[in-house]
């Protein structure tokens, strides 16, 4: 038996790595390229768990490093932001609120459903719920490039529904998994800020510096000073004592984002420096968030090994579920409510398409990496296939210009 696993395993890791580079090859496969490379992470993780569990000293599943290596997923994702995006909110308002609404109600409900129906243990079915109660992702936004939907409309949802991310995900959770684990809103409110709005903050300051006045750098200047300042004093013994005199764990961690935005100021800054220099930078980024999500992908997965064994398939299952009602109910809701017809196909992917890296990242950060952060890491490959099929499908299938009414007009 030990020999013929000498010989399965490492041919089973060939097998999907060349597999996953031979699609490059094959026009009709291509887009679907870096999902392969996330089924060749949850293969590594099953048949090699130890080694995405520690390398020599180093934890890999520590929640500092998971907290990290998101932020730095994220940045990558905010790279592809702008401050222009923000814009599209006047003209776009009625299907940005159906998005929103859809998103925020549709997902973490069906997932409570889904978790009734399948029994899972808590600690999981608090995760499908986790990850249902997540903004969505610039995956969204890609697939409705592809499909040629309403992209203003799904860049506009994506950034709202980011910027909401923090106070309506530990919402949702609380009320819909309070009872399967423990949630600490507050707590899991600034965690949300960490993962997502620091590091995107950091993307739109270099965004903003690329034509900022000169009375504008001076301003970012001056904050630069605060904020190093600020940091300097945490690092110096102010954060010891806060430690000792506040009673109160959340004032403790409004003050850890506070030097958290501080450093996403300097990071902002110093960023926008490098990429003066380095013009090729900014094409690099969205590489490193592709690698990240691909590390916690594996480490999740060897982390969650033995359940995902028990319960990978209705996992699956559940994950191709769940997607779907994302697309039906974002769509059709919104044809019923009155969008035209390339918006619906919009809100479908706002809908049906999760951020299961900030899913991964609060999993971490609660210590549950193996269980909370689990269906993440089903989920995520299934919603790249289905949205990159659909994407196309649509893609084939234009709206006649007659029927693509603009929203505002609706």
């Amino acid at each position: 038996m030990q020999q013929n696993a000498l010989l399965w395993r490492p041919a089973s890791i060939v097998a999907v790595v060349s597999f996953a580079l031979g699609m490059k090859s094959i026009p009709l496969l291509r887009s679907y390229q870096y999902t392969a490379w996330i089924i060749v992470a949850v293969v590594a993780g099953m048949i090699y768990p130890a080694a995405f569990s520690h390398w020599g000293s180093v934890d890999l599943r520590n929640k500092w490093l998971i907290l990290v290596v998101v932020q730095l997923v994220m940045f990558g994702m905010g790279i592809q932001m702008s401050i222009r995006d923000f814009s599209g909110l006047a003209s776009t308002g009625k299907g940005v609120l159906i998005g929103l609404s859809c998103h925020f109600s549709v997902m973490p409900l069906m997932g409570l459903l889904l978790t009734k129906v399948f029994h899972f243990e808590p600690e999981i079915a608090a995760g499908i719920i986790l990850i249902g109660s997540c903004s969505s992702g610039l995956a969204s936004n890609v697939m409705v490039y592809l499909a040629r939907a309403n992209m203003v409309l799904s860049v506009v949802v994506t950034a709202m529904a980011t910027l909401a991310a923090p106070f309506l995900t530990p919402l949702l959770l609380k009320l819909l998994a309070g009872t399967l684990i423990e949630i600490k809103f507050v707590n899991m409110m600034m965690e949300i800020i960490k993962i997502v709005l620091v590091p995107i903050s950091a993307a739109l300051l270099h965004d903003y510096l690329k034509t900022a006045s000169p009375r504008g750098w001076r301003t970012v200047q001056l904050l630069c000073f605060v904020a190093v300042s600020w940091l300097v004093a945490l690092a110096g013994g102010l954060w010891q004592f806060f430690e000792t005199h506040l009673a109160s764990s959340e004032a403790l961690e409004s003050i850890g984002v506070v030097g958290f935005l501080a450093a996403a100021l300097l990071v902002g800054v110093l960023y926008h420096w490098l990429t003066n220099r380095y013009k090729q930078l900014d094409s690099i980024m969205p590489y490193l968030s592709m690698f990240g999500i691909i590390y916690f992908t594996a480490v999740t997965t060897a982390a969650g090994r033995d359940n995902l064994l028990k319960v990978g398939f209705l996992l699956f299952l559940t994950s191709v579920i769940h997607n779907a009602a994302g697309y039906f109910f974002g769509y059709w809701l919104s044809r019923l409510a009155g969008l035209d017809k390339n918006s619906a196909r919009t809100v479908a992917f706002e809908v049906g398409l999760q951020n299961g890296g900030m899913a991964s990242g609060l999993a971490g950060s609660m210590g549950k990496l193996g269980t909370v952060g689990l269906p993440a890491a089903v989920f995520s490959p299934w919603m790249n296939i289905s949205g990159s099929i659909l994407a196309n499908y649509w893609r084939r299938k234009p709206v006649a210009v007659e029927e693509n009414a603009v929203i505002s007009l609706q």
